[in-house]
């Protein structure tokens, strides 16, 4: 999703000397809804619910007592709205529920040093988040539960499956860049042109010239976020449309990869325990995800079926229309109704 061009470069540079030139009424650049779109707790009128001393932005769609899907964004620190296609699998009689996890998105901003305080313990915030959002949406005990989770969504619902092996009843990952961390880092390397851990705040020099952010003023940080979106001729991904996504979360994605890096955190862990079917879906045009690494990060579930995705790289799986329609949706509902 993110590589330096000259492109993106101009274009940051413009954008962010018009806001600096229109800002004549007395307004900050760090004021929110500047810069970037206002959280759930900015603005009453994004829909949100309240977990565990979070407001999240969140939504749900279809009938009340359908199988739940909880589709899982990308990151750390997207949101879902590239993820709506999946909206449609409501008009089948399934209750699908989108969320924007803590700090990522629209949903609530917290600290860096808040995640960072949690040690290896940050993944289990994030797990019993979902675990929260489960219990929410769920009306009765025997109310089905898939997790469909896109990229680092993957990753977040795998280590969930471990950790919660009884809870769902299925799993649906697309191209979760790995499990246990130095698969994670490989990659990193492979797809990405440039570091993209703990440094990545401190890379985007360009754009520090014009615009800078202290650790916690996440509106300029997510706007530099937004700004590292382009095309990604590794991954297979097109060219950055901000119509597809809200608002990053840079402080959550940069806490998260640290404590990765730092832990050697393992969303593989207890997948043992885990006897529920899992489909697993990768891209044809993803270069940095072949047959071999799809079959490598495959192998830790017990019960995988692999399906690769034709003409399309990361997120196209999801995004690109077309193929939702003819590829992805028929593979996700044929396998939901054999659970």
């Amino acid at each position: 999703m993110i590589a330096f061009t000259q492109k993106n470069t101009a274009m940051a540079v413009f954008m962010m000397l018009s806001i600096l030139f229109s800002c004549t009424d007395g307004r900050t650049i760090d004021e929110p809804g500047n810069l970037v779109p206002k959280t759930v707790d900015q603005d009453s009128s994004i829909p949100s619910i309240s977990i565990n001393g979070a407001q999240l932005h969140a939504e749900a769609f279809g009938p009340e007592n359908g199988t739940i899907i909880i589709a899982l964004h990308g990151g750390p620190g997207g949101d879902y709205r590239y993820l709506l296609n999946c909206k449609n699998l409501a008009d089948l009689g399934f209750r699908v529920v989108f969320y924007d996890q803590r700090g990522s998105g629209l949903s609530q901003r917290f600290s860096g040093q808040s995640y960072l305080s949690l040690g290896a313990g940050v993944t289990d915030l994030m797990y019993d988040e979902l675990h929260t959002i489960i219990a929410h949406y769920r009306k009765n005990p025997e109310q089905k539960v898939v997790l469909l989770g896109h990229s680092w969504g993957g990753m977040l619902a795998s280590g969930y499956a471990g950790k919660y092996p009884n809870d769902i009843k299925g799993l649906i990952v697309c191209e979760p860049g790995g499990l246990v961390w130095d698969d994670v880092k490989d990659y990193v390397k492979k797809s990405r042109s440039f570091k993209l851990w703990s440094e990545i705040l401190n890379d985007v020099t360009y754009l520090d010239q014009f615009i800078s952010g202290k650790e916690d003023q996440h509106e300029i940080l997510d706007y530099k976020m937004t700004m590292l979106a382009s095309k990604n001729s590794i991954t297979g991904e097109g060219d950055f449309d901000p119509g597809i996504s809200w608002r990053s979360g840079a402080v959550i994605m940069d806490a998260l990869f640290d404590s990765g890096d730092r832990y050697q955190l393992d969303f593989s862990k207890g997948l043992q325990y885990f006897h529920a079917p899992v489909l697993f879906l990768y891209s044809e045009r993803n270069k940095a995800y072949p047959d071999s690494w799809a079959q490598k990060i495959s192998s830790k579930y017990k019960d995988v079926t692999k399906v690769k995705v034709s003409g399309v790289g990361h997120d196209g799986i999801i995004t690109n229309t077309n193929v939702w329609n003819s590829q992805t949706k028929p593979e996700i509902i044929t396998f939901i109704n054999g659970l």
